[in-house]
């Protein structure tokens, strides 16, 4: 008998949701034909069986949310004794007791990695700390800042009032007016004026309906909760005559329909060409910002990010090098990424290393919008419909059409100034459909 544990997905990733299962108890499956679907808070990934044989039992049903590590196939290959599959998470430690050093899992006298944040596993080449001999306190063992640094001073490790596994209560606790209320004050120690008060029954009104909150949307949550928590959101925004440039665009699209190509050529297409012709003119908004190394890394790169509504959540396919790539380039790429993430088959690698993103609002409507920046970037641009409005040009009335644009930046990082220039340059590209193609 063989017992297939959950691995390690890799990107500190601690648990996953199942969404489908390709086989049923009793069924025989192959080695490496579909097992599972699992969606993570990166995406959904199908997990092939490790090996072939009857499935004896199966853990967990749809919807369900399993830990790396847990059991979710039995399978029957034939083997005289259970195996199991070696995977990269220990278990979680005692909730009672505080982790202490320990060496990680190991398999055919091969060290296992640990499921850790990339931010946390720098922190330990930093300190000089093997990461893989910690026991994580983390869901799921995975290892936090905090283990890192308890195991650098050689102490065991206690968390205090301070420390982040003191800040994340559990949901089911929330419940529990003695949890709750010590998650509140210490939520009012850190920020001033912060009252956190528990939810009212809303049932006691009338009929409701509960849902997890889970995988991409969570995920979406937390990102947000960091970047409106960490970063002074400033707002600018103008308007672009996109006139000629959608003239051009329809034209071309008409001329060349049977090119692939063309055939998806967007709006956002030239939105992106022209936007790293100006990150290259103002790389502050390319940046990054350390707090606590109070130092701007700036990227001599440009990835640019687009939001995506999959029906599951927002997520972010990324388009790498827009410097060295044609706007047609980035047209086809933008389709199939935005297509793999619609299905919720987009790797995790088309998700990771933006520079800057852009979320287009205008297809759906809306004349406007004050996006969130997706941290650890400094800068977002938000994307209204282009309508047809009235202007004056030359002291005339003219019809024209208008694309309204908001850039959210980092006050920390750049002044209304810098933005006002940086946008401006950005409305010169868009109106000149020449001048994006001297940058292609």
């Amino acid at each position: 008998m063989f017992e297939f544990k959950l691995p390690d997905l890799g990107e500190g990733i601690a648990e996953g949701e199942i969404l489908k299962w390709h086989v049923e108890v009793g069924q025989t499956v192959a080695e490496d034909a579909p097992l599972v679907d699992v969606e993570t808070d990166k995406a959904a990934v199908t997990i092939p069986s490790p090996r072939g044989g009857a499935v004896t039992a199966l853990s967990g049903k749809v919807g369900d949310v399993v830990n790396v590590g847990d059991v979710v196939a039995v399978i029957d290959d034939g083997s005289a004794a259970a195996t199991v599959e070696p995977v990269a998470a220990p278990e979680p430690p005692a909730a009672v007791a505080p982790p202490a050093a320990a060496p990680a899992a190991k398999a055919d006298g091969r060290r296992r990695p640990v499921p850790a944040a990339p931010a946390t596993r720098r922190l330990a080449r930093e300190m000089g700390v093997d990461i893989n001999t910690i026991a994580g306190s983390g869901p799921a063992g995975r290892v936090t800042a905090d283990d890192v640094r308890g195991t650098a001073a050689a102490e065991p490790f206690a968390p205090t009032a301070e420390s982040d596994t003191a800040v994340h209560v559990p949901a089911s606790s929330v419940a529990d007016d003695q949890a709750f209320a010590e998650f509140a004050a210490h939520a009012a120690s850190t920020i001033p004026f912060l009252e956190l008060e528990p939810l009212p029954d809303f049932a006691v009104d009338g009929p409701v309906e509960v849902e997890k909150l889970r995988s991409i949307r969570r995920k979406v949550a937390r990102k947000m909760v960091t970047s409106m928590t960490l970063v002074p959101h400033v707002a600018h925004m103008d308007d672009a005559d996109v006139t000629a440039l959608e003239e051009f665009r329809k034209s071309q699209k008409s001329a060349r329909s049977g090119d692939p190509g063309i055939g998806s050529l967007t709006l956002l297409s030239f939105v992106i060409k022209a936007i790293t012709a100006g990150l290259r003119a103002a790389p502050a908004f390319n940046a990054s910002l350390d707090p606590f190394k109070e130092e701007i890394v700036y990227k001599k790169y440009y990835n640019i990010g687009f939001a995506a509504d999959t029906g599951r959540g927002l997520v972010v396919p990324v388009i790498k090098g827009t410097d060295r790539k044609s706007i047609r380039d980035i047209s086809t790429e933008i389709a199939e990424k935005a297509g793999l993430a619609r299905e919720g088959a987009l790797p995790a690698e088309d998700m990771r290393g933006g520079t800057f993103t852009i979320t287009n609002v205008g297809p759906l409507g809306g004349t406007a919008m004050l996006p969130t920046i997706n941290y650890p970037e400094v800068a977002i641009l938000g994307m209204g419909r282009v309508q047809e409005k009235p202007v004056v040009r030359d002291g005339e009335i003219v019809i024209r059409k208008i694309l309204p644009l908001t850039l959210a930046f980092d006050h920390r990082i750049a002044d209304g100034a810098d933005a006002a220039r940086f946008v401006g340059e950005l409305i010169r590209q868009l109106s000149d459909p020449n001048l994006l193609l001297l940058e292609t």
